[in-house]
């Protein structure tokens, strides 16, 4: 297939390393987020659970960024788990796009533990969602032209993103009962915005990674991207569902929408799992078109 790269072990581990750190880094970025901006309506113990997410995430994020470097330098040397721990191949990696990444991301997870500090801390933790949310913009296809458009709407695409995913466990916590609807209610009201910038976003990128309709259908990464439009089509159907039919129930007091809600967005979460997936892979295993 036209820009795919072969799929061999360690290009399969990278994806799967890629992907988890993907999730950590949208979880810690939105788990943030929501602590912060949606303390009103959230309970205590939601926004208790929403800072441990966020913390845990982090660190996790942190873990995951150094098992890259070893993955990349393998990759590039060929020299398997050697090659991991070769202090030359490690310079390499940390000289190249990778490495300023790692630092913008590095950086903007410590700053995301500050979310455990009063008062102030949680602006140092917005500030650290948005270093993330950079780091994705040094490093990949984003790096092409044209470059500023192309980070600025990779950076607006991953904290909608990141809003959405970091919000998905409190909001199941939140929907135990009809307390709960408020702060449901409210999310859901929100993600009328956020998620109308991730789909604009999510366009624009695509549109300029891709470059035509028929490099859309034509290549791996072209194909790649429809898939992941799938799964996204999914989510939304899901969310819509929740917002529309389940929420509304459970602020009527109908506790039978209990359960069918905590089901959806635990259906939400497995979803956006397979998208964190698919999106590893695009970036690891297939060119845009633009760069072929």
């Amino acid at each position: 297939m036209i820009g795919l790269s072969e799929l061999d072990g360690a290009t399969l581990i990278a994806i799967f390393v890629k992907a988890l750190g993907y999730g950590a880094a949208l979880l810690a970025m939105g788990s943030a987020l929501f602590a912060v901006f949606f303390v009103s309506s959230a309970g205590r113990q939601v926004i208790r659970l929403a800072k441990r997410i966020a913390v845990i995430a982090a660190l996790i994020g942190l873990v995951v960024l150094a098992l890259r470097f070893g993955i990349r330098a393998a990759r590039i040397s060929g020299m398997g788990i050697e090659g991991a721990m070769d202090p030359m191949m490690l310079g390499f990696v940390w000289q190249s796009p990778l490495g300023t990444a790692a630092i913008w991301r590095g950086l903007g997870e410590l700053a995301i533990l500050a979310i455990m500090l009063p008062s102030f801390g949680r602006w140092i933790a917005v500030g650290g969602s948005l270093a993330i949310a950079i780091s994705f913009s040094q490093v990949g296809h984003t790096l092409g032209e044209p470059r500023t458009l192309l980070a600025m709407l990779l950076v607006v695409h991953m904290l909608c993103a990141a809003l959405w995913v970091g919000a998905l466990a409190p909001l199941r916590h939140a929907a135990r009962g009809p307390e709960g609807a408020e702060v449901l209610h409210r999310f859901g009201i929100t993600a009328t915005v956020f998620v109308g910038l991730l789909i604009a976003a999510g366009t624009g990128l695509a549109w300029l990674l891709s470059g035509s309709f028929e490099a859309l259908i034509g290549t791996a990464y072209g194909q790649g991207l429809l898939a992941k439009v799938a799964l996204v089509a999914g989510v939304l159907a899901l969310a819509a569902v929740n917002k529309w039919r389940f929420v509304p129930s459970l602020q009527s007091g109908d506790l039978s929408a209990v359960r069918a809600l905590r089901r959806s967005i635990s259906m939400e979460m497995v979803v956006i799992f397979g998208i964190l997936l698919m999106t590893a892979a695009i970036t690891t295993a297939t060119t845009p078109a633009i760069n072929l």
